[in-house]
């Protein structure tokens, strides 16, 4: 009997260093997603919209904390007017919004401010990442995390009765974004252009994966999926299984 069509393979580790249990989709870190942003993306709008540019901008980015929204002002004063095409209305107005308690990127017609539009003389795209990789810094230095992250998710949990603490490091997918997820006309991991690197994500996105769960944490994963991967002896993603059938 076949399983489920959306099924992902998980593995688990014991943290070496403290009280916690982490858990990898074995499904998508192995597989070769990757971010096509300026090569197939059409953005999470409600229909196409590759000629925007936008990718998962339109909505600007959540902080996750003040020291997230410190370090991200802290980077915007750094850029200059080539990199930042709203630089002169950051410094007028703020990068930063807050509304009801909800911190976010100030938007900009529709999109945040620190993204740059097509026609823009240094070309489209985040004017954070465009500076981090100008300097050779990780993006992780200069970006919200929720924008570096992407499209990576950590969960955390808490045992009330023993303080032990269960980490899932997974995919970010549709129902993640709530309501609006089933609203967007295209999300990358449900994408099958998506799904085209070279090689699997835990190397391509090696960095952000350390920075997200420790590089103990980190190396375990890799020490295991390495052979995995070399034997090829893997659950392939399902978008990718999809991909398999239509074109048999």
């Amino acid at each position: 009997m076949a399983g489920p069509s959306d099924v992902h393979e998980w593995v688990s580790f014991a943290d070496p260093h403290e009280d916690r249990t982490w858990m990898f989709d074995v499904t998508f870190l192995a597989s070769p997603w990757r971010c096509v942003y300026g090569d197939g993306c059409k953005g999470v709008l409600t229909g196409p919209a590759a000629d925007r540019a936008e990718g998962c901008c339109s909505y600007g980015a959540h902080f996750a904390d003040e020291d997230d929204v410190r370090r991200v002002e802290r980077a915007a004063k750094t850029l200059t007017a080539e990199q930042w095409q709203h630089r002169a209305l950051a410094k007028a107005r703020g990068p930063i919004a807050r509304r009801d308690g909800d911190v976010t990127t100030r938007l900009v017609d529709d999109a945040c401010i620190f993204l740059n539009r097509p026609g823009f003389p240094g070309g489209p795209g985040c004017a954070l990442h465009r500076a981090a990789i100008e300097r050779s810094v990780p993006p992780a230095s200069m970006k919200p995390d929720v924008c570096w992250q992407l499209p990576l998710r950590r969960e955390d949990s808490t045992d009330e009765s023993t303080g032990h603490v269960t980490s899932r490091v997974g995919e970010w997918d549709r129902r993640h974004w709530g309501p609006a997820g089933e609203d967007f006309h295209w999300w990358c991991t449900d994408a099958p252009e998506a799904f085209s690197a070279s090689g699997p994500v835990y190397l391509t996105l090696a960095d952000e994966l350390v920075g997200l769960v420790g590089r103990a944490p980190y190396d375990l994963l890799a020490a295991y999926l390495a052979p995995r991967v070399a034997s090829g002896v893997l659950l392939e993603h399902p978008v990718v299984r999809r991909r398999s059938r239509a074109r048999t």
